[in-house]
């Protein structure tokens, strides 16, 4: 089921956003003082990608420096990717079918701002009883 979610979710705005995360990591990463900018980018891209069965949790061990990291990255990249999650989530809602893949956009425009302090892993893990604590 979590296979047909996804790549019905290539056509509801996940391959677009993929591609647009995927952008912002490369400008990123054309900066040397920027590259873990670009490397989370990278990292939420692929979760951007292929979404469904994986899920994103806080680290516990995330401190200061991720809430900095996480303010900057706001405001060189953040708020463009989640306007982008924003407005694919709005076309979503147009059709039945799309409301949960509107969602979701909702769910990954919060994710864009905190990329920093945080992990994409599989649910299976999530459900075995990590430390680790959903976003």
């Amino acid at each position: 089921m979590r296979f047909i979610l996804n790549v019905i979710w290539l056509v509801f705005g996940g391959l677009v956003m993929a591609l647009g995360y995927m952008l912002a990591g490369v400008i990123m990463c054309i900066l040397i003082i920027t590259i873990p900018f670009g490397i989370a980018s990278f990292r939420l891209g692929g979760y951007a990608l292929w979404p469904f069965g994986r899920v994103v949790v806080r680290k516990p061990d995330a401190g200061t420096g991720s809430v900095i990291g996480n303010v900057i990255w706001s405001i060189l990249a953040g708020w463009w990717i989640a306007l982008g999650h924003v407005v694919s989530a709005i076309l979503c809602f147009i059709t039945i079918i799309g409301i949960p893949f509107g969602i979701a956009h909702l769910k990954l425009a919060k994710i864009a701002f905190i990329p920093f302090g945080t992990a994409v892993v599989d649910t299976k893990l999530t459900e075995a009883g990590t430390e680790l604590v959903k976003v």
